[in-house]
């Protein structure tokens, strides 16, 4: 005797022994990260000190002008979008006590999560499993600033990289609307919402977007209609933001021409490089995407023509142009969240071959692993040794720069960087020297710590000189500029920060030409700033770029590691 086995009825009872499970419900988890994310951002949190942590203070900087009035890309040059700036800045006057690492990291959560959360709630109408699945990995690769390629031994947060991370969060919630979502007006007003906020926040997030898009229209999972309607509406937002704001799009194009002229290299070193720090990675994908491209032809299809059809639209397919899509948005800036828009690929490759019946199976599934788990472990292991050796470090005394000064480093850390600080003051010369070679202190100062502890000193010590001075001579200089990558002053002393001169000082890759209207500006601002504790071949550089910005102004020795150009 047969006993069938009604397969809808069990379905339906698992789904609701799953429902039957507070933590199955998305909702739950998205309430606990916000309140996770509000806590962060309302305590005064002093968090262990990272590489390249002046990264961050840029977008001090940016919201410093931005709360000035300025514009950016109109009002500034800017090597970024405009978006990040103004949602980081929106959030750093909304909770004036947040940690500028946690503000910088989480800026574009406000527009991000309630988009992935719309999907979310799609998917779990059908499978609340298959919608955790999509959300859990974003939630924990957005929790912290921390990135999957580590540029310094000594554990801390990352101080860059943050808008790298904002795109490829983007990314991969566009992915997973590309495999996820059934509906087609849901899919068109995401991909257009998505491509817009990639467009405004990286230029290269939204090329790599572009590239899935095309894509999903080539292989059949979205029309071309309905993408000339996404592309449209995100046009059409873009020629509205252009009217509102008197040109920013416009603008924002411009600094993107002006960027491509001074970032000409050839692209293949580019990938070389990308390919070498994400081996882990990119290796496993590449043998998992051969492996399934055998798949589609061991099923013997009548031509070459229908195996390549059949695997283009195979979740294998997929997966080679979404590794190809991300390869080149990295290789623009490499170091952030790496390939994690391949998950939402991997995920429907799980779902496919966890129950199938081939010898290649176990195969498949292993290397499903090998390419998903090492970004996985990388961010959890440095999340947790940041977290769990800060309480064993010591607060870096600097504690007039204000919330931007709330770090703590080991104790060598600690006691060296001041002496150092003293050191680079005293023997000026000899870096002077090192700097006319065009060598820097170190081979790669800026991955090092104790860089930014120093830098962090030199800061503070500038500003106490600077209010000293001012009380000395009786007069509140109306604003700064500082000659060096980041202009941090203006935010710390409330000051009016010079209109059309750019953000995030690169004299290799984002430094354009001296015009008349910078040049203007500056002469309207009192104070011209030179740190030199230590002089590097990047800080020269800029002082030579500013130099016709000097004439006129008298020099003023203003502390051991500053000089002030005063204007008259």
């Amino acid at each position: 005797m047969s006993v069938s086995t009604d397969r809808p009825a069990a379905a339906r009872a698992a789904q609701r022994l799953v429902a039957a499970r507070p933590w199955t419900s998305p909702a739950l988890w998205l309430a606990a990260f916000l309140a996770f994310v509000l806590a962060g951002l309302l305590l005064p949190l002093r968090l262990p000190l990272g590489s390249y942590y002046w990264d961050t203070a840029v977008y001090l900087d940016a919201a410093q002008r931005i709360r000035d009035g300025q514009v950016p890309n109109i009002d500034f040059f800017a090597p970024l979008g405009p978006l990040g700036y103004y949602l980081v800045a929106g959030l750093d006057r909304l909770f004036p006590n947040a940690h500028p690492l946690l503000t910088a990291n989480w800026g574009l959560l406000p527009i991000a999560l309630p988009l992935l959360a719309v999907l979310v709630f799609h998917v779990a109408r059908s499978s609340r499993r298959l919608a955790l699945a999509l959300l859990l990995p974003f939630l924990l690769f957005a929790s912290l600033p921390i990135n999957l390629h580590e540029v310094y031994p000594l554990p801390g947060f990352d101080g860059y990289g943050h808008y790298n991370r904002h795109a490829s969060l983007l990314l991969y919630v566009l992915i997973a609307v590309l495999m996820f979502a059934r509906e087609r007006a849901l899919t068109t007003c995401l991909v257009a919402a998505l491509m817009l906020t990639l467009f405004l926040v990286k230029v290269t997030g939204a090329v790599a977007g572009a590239m899935l898009v095309g894509y999903a229209v080539l292989t059949g999972r979205m029309r071309l209609r309905d993408a000339c309607l996404a592309a449209a509406a995100a046009i059409g937002a873009l020629a509205i933001i252009d009217l509102a704001t008197g040109g920013l799009t416009r603008a924002y194009l411009d600094d993107i021409l002006i960027l491509l002229k001074l970032n000409t290299g050839a692209l293949l070193p580019r990938f070389l490089t990308v390919a070498s720090f994400k081996f882990e990675v990119i290796a496993p994908t590449l043998v998992l995407i051969g492996l399934l491209a055998y798949v589609a032809w061991r099923a013997k299809p009548t031509s070459m023509a229908s195996w390549l059809r059949s695997f283009a639209v195979s979740p294998g397919g997929w997966l080679a142009v979404a590794l190809l899509a991300l390869t080149f948005f990295e290789t623009q800036n490499t170091g952030s969240l790496e390939f994690i828009g391949l998950w939402p690929i991997l995920l429907t490759l799980l779902l496919a071959w966890r129950r199938r019946d081939d010898g290649l199976r176990t195969w498949v599934l292993l290397l499903l692993c090998m390419v998903a788990v090492p970004s996985a472990l990388i961010f959890v292991e440095r999340s947790a040794r940041a977290s769990l050796g800060a309480p064993t470090y010591l607060p870096l005394d600097v504690e007039d720069v204000g919330k931007l000064g709330r770090v703590s480093v080991k104790d060598e850390i600690a006691e060296r960087a001041p002496i150092m600080l003293r050191h680079y003051a005293r023997h000026q010369p000899a870096y002077a020297d090192l700097a006319a070679t065009g060598q820097q202190p170190s081979l790669m100062p800026y991955s090092e710590i104790d860089h930014h502890a120093i830098w962090l000193l030199e800061i503070e010590q500038g500003l106490k000189a600077i209010k000293a001075w001012e009380q000395a001579n009786k007069r509140e200089l109306n604003g700064v500029f500082t000659l060096d990558f980041v202009d941090v002053l203006n935010y710390l002393l409330d000051r009016r920060p010079p209109r059309h001169v750019p953000i995030g000082i690169d004299p290799t890759r984002s430094t354009p030409r001296l015009e008349t209207q910078m040049l203007e500006s500056l002469r309207q601002t009192d104070a011209i700033l030179a740190p030199k504790c230590p002089l590097t071949s990047n800080r020269a550089a800029i002082f030579e770029h500013f130099a016709r910005a000097l004439e006129g102004r008298s020099k003023v020795a203003l502390a051991p590691c500053w000089d002030m150009y005063l204007k008259p």
